[in-house]
């Protein structure tokens, strides 16, 4: 072991202690994080407005404070915006984490001095728990990279602004600036294409030992790197790499692209943060799921999916959840955000310890016909179909054809770039479908009644999913292609290219 390796690893394994203390006791966990962010919110505008001062407990919590989108409490943002302070969270916040939303353009997203140990802390934590638990801990010897957005920030209302992986970056502590890479001045280029290939220049002779990224990003950075320096494969050029971390989508899809590059398996560590919060993270290698980030300044709540759009749905804390139900998370946070719908869903496999699977987007679903098709079940189809055949994909997405040509009857469509090509593609089309058919009961029923036709397969050029994401300005960082709409804004731009 290195010195770093060396001195750090008493620390890892207090770190592992405390997260089984915390997690082996998350609901009583979750009533302490409830009782301190009320406290904390009594005189705040929100806290006054929405009585704080009489919620004695989650009943009360529930019949006060409303579930609301970012359009909810925008108004109270733009009110920090302005100069005001104790709005949403005492004091005024450190930053705004800037994103895009679907519906709301740009989202402003306060971190506060609070809520930031939320952020970094728990990154800390995933990868120093992983080191106590399986021993490996090299990588805190050799370089390690983070794709990810600009570091460079602006001022709105006074207050540092700009992409929540920016701001992380400015949070590393001093001792680690040392290992890390890109530079500072190649991670503040906005474009993707001229930004990786300086990654590429900087990294490509370095002892890169950690690398961190959206992996359709990751494998572009692989791909350059081969290219560069005519290695048969990534571990050919970095003999030490050691781990590779992840978040935001489903790594399956892409295992296989990225081990032929790889030049065989390295250990995962798949980690679930968003501008919002740190929500959980891979705990175990032996173990499938996320475990739910209970002790760290946030009060989730949880909607059953098929009742998230009525007008009263059932809201459950933590210790009401069942097993295999896909909820609606609901995140109330030290950096002021109350009853805020994060617009992810997930389901719980596990109480002891809390561990989730992210299962889609409440705005990513095709329900064009009632069939309410989820990320999970098209990425669980994919995977099938891949598996039953000789296929490689890059990308895929899947939108609804509801007025096809010819009076045919509607359908799904799939629209598919193969790095290697089924050599029956109709069977592949079967193998996606049969398993939709055997998760989703819905779209069972429209496919038996003759209400929708079997899906169809359209096949992209290479590069079609990049050249798309190029287009809109969103190559490269933490961005990643919705697997499916309720629309054919994405599929209608994917074909005419």
């Amino acid at each position: 072991m290195g010195f770093r390796s060396t001195v750090i690893k008493p620390f890892a394994n207090k770190i592992a202690r405390d997260i089984d203390r915390w997690s082996s006791q998350a609901v009583k966990a979750q009533e302490k994080v409830f009782k301190s962010l009320i406290n904390q919110g009594r005189k705040t505008k929100y806290g006054l407005d929405h009585e704080f001062s009489s919620i004695k407990n989650y009943r009360d919590f529930k019949s006060r404070v409303p579930v609301k989108d970012y359009e909810g409490i925008r108004n109270y943002v733009d009110l920090i915006k302005q100069g005001e302070k104790d709005v949403l969270w005492p004091g005024k916040p450190m930053y705004f984490a800037k994103t895009s939303g679907t519906t709301s353009g740009v989202k402003y997203i306060p971190l506060t001095k609070s809520s930031l140990p939320n952020h970094f802390g728990t990154a800390r934590n995933a990868l120093f728990n992983y080191y106590a638990r399986t021993g490996k801990g090299n990588w805190l010897d050799g370089k390690m990279i983070f794709l990810s957005g600009s570091p460079e920030l602006e001022k709105v209302g006074g207050i540092n602004t700009g992409r929540l992986s920016g701001i992380v970056n400015h949070q590393v502590p001093g001792w680690l600036r040392t290992n890390q890479l890109p530079s500072y001045e190649t991670n503040c280029i906005e474009d993707w294409e001229e930004k990786l290939n300086l990654i590429v220049d900087e990294t490509h002779d370095q002892d890169m030992r950690l690398i961190s990224g959206i992996p359709p990003w990751v494998q572009m950075y692989y791909e350059r790197l081969l290219t560069k320096t005519g290695k048969a494969n990534i571990k050919a050029l970095f003999p030490n790499f050691d781990i590779f971390v992840f978040g935001g989508v489903n790594f399956e899809p892409y295992r296989e692209s990225l081990e032929e590059l790889l030049g065989g398996q390295i250990p995962i560590l798949e980690t679930y943060p968003a501008s919002e919060g740190f929500i959980a993270f891979q705990d175990s290698q032996d173990s499938k799921g996320l475990l739910l980030n209970v002790s760290s300044g946030i009060f989730f709540e949880f909607i059953p999916v098929d009742e998230y759009f009525n007008e009263n749905p059932t809201r459950l804390s933590l210790a009401e959840i069942e097993l295999n139900v896909n909820y609606a998370l609901i995140l109330n946070t030290n950096a002021g955000l109350w009853g805020y719908s994060i617009g992810d869903t997930v389901k719980f496999i596990s109480k002891n310890p809390y561990r989730l699977l992210v299962t889609g987007r409440i705005k990513h679903f095709i329900s064009a016909f009632g069939e309410h098709v989820i990320g999970k079940e098209v990425e669980e189809a994919m995977l099938t179909a891949v598996g039953k055949s000789n296929a490689r994909i890059v990308e895929f997405t899947v939108a609804p054809q509801v007025n096809p040509p010819a009076g045919e009857a509607p359908y799904h469509e799939w629209l598919i770039e193969f790095e290697k090509e089924p050599k029956d593609l109709f069977k592949f089309a079967n193998h996606l479908e049969q398993s939709l058919l055997s998760q989703n009961i819905y779209y069972e029923d429209l496919i038996s009644g003759g209400v929708l036709q079997s899906l169809k397969i359209t096949t992209l050029a290479k590069d079609a999913f990049r050249m798309y994401m190029k287009s809109q300005g969103k190559l490269g960082g933490q961005n990643k292609v919705p697997r499916l709409t309720n629309d054919r804004k994405i599929a209608d731009v994917l074909i005419r290219k």
